[in-house]
């Protein structure tokens, strides 16, 4: 197995992928940074959708989230961004601590996992069209009824 790293870096790679799952770093507000714990979570959540999508997947495939708020106070405002943010029913696991992050202004970080999932290899076309021709000129096997069994057993006899 090899790994993919999605923009890496000097010190650390936006995520990893590796076995059928993608790990994102810690994101941090960029453009929201200093603002609400409401902006600053949008900020990073648009972060984490870029993401996955280079990673091939996308927010209903989390399987994981870590969040970090450097005031617990601030859970409520933090929530209401993730809740218009994610899909209903398709929540991943999600543990939400109050720790000091690194630097002033930056109030969230979210961390995540997912998984990559597979689409259904699909025939191409021209082979489909080609396996549905073939299967027509076959002719359809004749299955003999009891009554022409019996009627072939007697002939047989006699």
């Amino acid at each position: 197995m090899t790994l993919k790293r999605i923009d890496a870096g000097k010190r650390m790679s936006s995520a990893v992928v590796h076995g059928g799952k993608v790990y994102l770093a810690g994101f941090v507000a960029e453009a929201a940074a200093g603002k609400s714990v409401n902006e600053q979570t949008k900020d990073i959540l648009r972060q984490i959708d870029v993401v996955l999508n280079k990673a091939g997947t996308s927010k209903t495939n989390i399987i994981k989230a870590n969040i970090w708020l450097t005031n617990i106070k601030t859970f409520a405002e933090m929530n209401a961004a993730w809740d218009a943010w994610v899909v209903p029913g398709q929540t991943p696991a999600r543990a939400t601590v109050e720790s000091k992050l690194a630097a002033p202004g930056l109030d969230v970080e979210i961390m995540v996992e997912a998984a990559i999932l597979k689409a259904p290899a699909r025939r191409p076309a021209a082979a489909a069209k080609r396996a549905a021709k073939a299967n027509a000129k076959k002719p359809a096997k004749k299955v003999p009824t009891k009554a022409a069994r019996k009627a072939a057993r007697k002939a047989k006899k006699a």
